[in-house]
């Protein structure tokens, strides 16, 4: 059985109190998706203890889990994905930036990036992208920590623990609700009234249940107009993540929506 407590986590590799981790909590029952609660975590050192409290939960986590096999394989790392990411949580920034730059260097122009496969069912940018946005500095703030706190990862590494961790994209979500329109900013002069109206409509058709996952979102008054207010939308983020952690949690075990056939050292995006 799923466990019924879920969460959405819209991640920062360096979190602080301006830019926290963002932890949307909720349920689903019979097509729906109550939000209980908004929390924020400002260190990595809060994530850790947040991920080790002992309670089941189903979560999908903003951050890929994975990087490409075209990669891995001509780097020569490890082949499976926890000596993978063992390998790679001992790397620093600074060695990540010109392992992966000299990689892109090598290549021709329109194919530097090695791509997994989820990354066009997703839309999401490929994992070993280290600028605009970091996102092989999320993987290597957030997986390793996955890994330590023992967590259950179907695909990657399965257990039975009742942690399951799943790799969300609220992108995935969002574009589906408003095409190529932009819903958030974190640089105040591109805080339009644009955006802010974006994000009324993706709450809308969330509340509606008007997106192919066909689950609607339940939230107060208020918690609506704090997820409007956000012009940087972590926390609108948080709560798209939530939305496809309920889906996954009624997909149900083992596998939790993720495909059969998935690489099991990439990683996949749930839901796309």
């Amino acid at each position: 059985m799923s466990p019924e407590l879920l969460f959405g986590c819209d991640f920062s590799s360096s979190p602080s109190r301006r830019k926290p981790i963002l932890m949307a909590a909720g349920t689903v029952s019979k097509g729906c998706v109550l939000l209980a609660s908004l929390d924020r975590l400002e260190s990595l050192d809060s994530f850790d203890a947040w991920l080790r409290r002992e309670r089941a939960w189903l979560g999908a986590f903003d951050f890929p889990f994975g990087l490409p096999r075209e990669l891995v394989e001509d780097l020569g790392w490890p082949r499976s994905w926890p000596d993978l990411i063992g390998h790679y949580a001992f790397l620093s920034r600074f060695e990540i930036r010109n392992t992966f730059a000299t990689f892109c260097n090598a290549r021709p122009v329109g194919k530097k990036f090695a791509h997994r496969a989820t990354d066009g069912p997703s839309g999401a940018s490929p994992s070993m992208k280290w600028v605009n946005p970091p996102v092989a500095y999320m993987l290597h703030a957030g997986a390793p920590r996955l890994l330590a706190a023992g967590v259950n990862l179907p695909g990657l590494r399965e257990n039975d623990d009742g942690r399951i961790a799943l790799e969300g994209y609220p992108g995935l979500l969002a574009r589906e609700i408003l095409g190529s329109r932009s819903y958030k900013s974190d640089n105040p002069s591109k805080q339009t009234p644009e955006r802010l109206i974006a994000r009324k409509d993706v709450i809308t058709a969330l509340e509606n249940g008007h997106t192919r996952l066909g689950l609607r979102l339940k939230v107060s008054h208020a918690q609506r107009d704090a997820l409007v207010d956000d012009a940087g939308a972590d926390s609108l983020d948080a709560v798209l993540c939530l939305i496809q952690a309920a889906w996954a949690a009624l997909q149900g075990p083992p596998r939790y929506g993720l495909p059969v056939d998935m690489d099991g050292l990439e990683g996949w995006t749930v839901t796309a």
